[in-house]
């Protein structure tokens, strides 16, 4: 009787039939090896599972500690920070704007009517944006009261990426060590206030107070530079209405 063999199921050659094998083989030695990790990494865990808790249990406080810290600690200090510098503020903004400047200045910084000072905030609150705030008002009233290395100190102090108030503080400073006629000072706090931010308020403003300087100790070509800067990048601004007569005068001292 004749032997009927299905198209596709033909018997495996030799050759088939060990390369079958290699595969189980090799399959079987990944399946092993995983075991072996497996184990492994089981009786790492087993014998370290003391440490391993003490250093996740070490994370989770700072993490809780962290985020305890900023809701209930540094954000009530901050609104408090902000309450207690009200009255301070309104100071600081009366002197700017009326009489009876220099008397408000001190206000503003020490105090009055039972209520905290810019010098209190920075002390009480010391670390919150408000002290750092506290820290811009109080050195610019110190340079309003001609008091130049207290403006320095705190107007130092104050870190801000601000589109203006970043480039007044390094301003402020450059006023300070002008009044000093600590004039290389001066033109180095000028240039770093011009260029930390490009507005046609600050920039322009700066550049031109660095040209005049530079003038001042000689240093026509540089002075030039950003008397040309001005001219050019900020047309629109206060300081390019008069400009022209400046670069005429340093062309003048940078050809002699």
């Amino acid at each position: 009787m004749a032997t009927y063999t299905k198209k596709g199921n033909k018997p495996k050659s030799k050759v088939e039939k060990e390369q079958d094998i290699a595969a189980g083989s090799t399959t079987a030695e990944v399946f092993n090896t995983l075991d072996e990790t497996a184990s492994k990494t089981e009786a790492f865990v087993e014998r370290n599972q003391k440490y391993i808790f003490i250093i996740i249990g070490i994370v989770a406080v700072v993490v809780m500690g962290y985020l305890g810290y900023n809701e209930f600690i540094a954000k009530p200090k901050q609104v408090n920070a902000m309450n207690d510098m009200h009255q301070a503020q309104k100071y600081f903004n009366e002197a700017v704007n009326g009489t009876a400047k220099d008397s408000l200045y001190t206000l503003s910084l020490n105090g009055g009517e039972g209520k905290f000072g810019m010098l209190d905030i920075i002390n009480e609150y010391s670390g919150t944006p408000a002290a750092n705030l506290a820290n811009y008002y109080a050195g610019t009233a110190y340079l309003r009261l001609k008091d130049y290395k207290n403006a320095i100190k705190h107007l130092g102090d104050f870190k801000s990426d601000d589109e203006i108030l970043g480039p007044l503080a390094k301003g402020n400073i450059g006023d300070a060590f002008a009044q000093l006629n600590q004039k290389e000072d001066a033109l180095d706090y000028y240039e770093q206030a011009a260029e930390m931010r490009t507005n046609d308020y600050t920039a322009p403003m700066y550049y031109y107070k660095a040209g005049i300087v530079a003038l001042d100790l000689g240093k026509a070509d540089k002075a030039l530079e950003y008397f040309n800067k001005i001219k050019d990048e900020f047309p629109n601004s206060s300081e390019a209405a008069t400009i022209e007569v400046f670069i005429g005068k340093a062309q003048v001292l940078a050809n002699k």
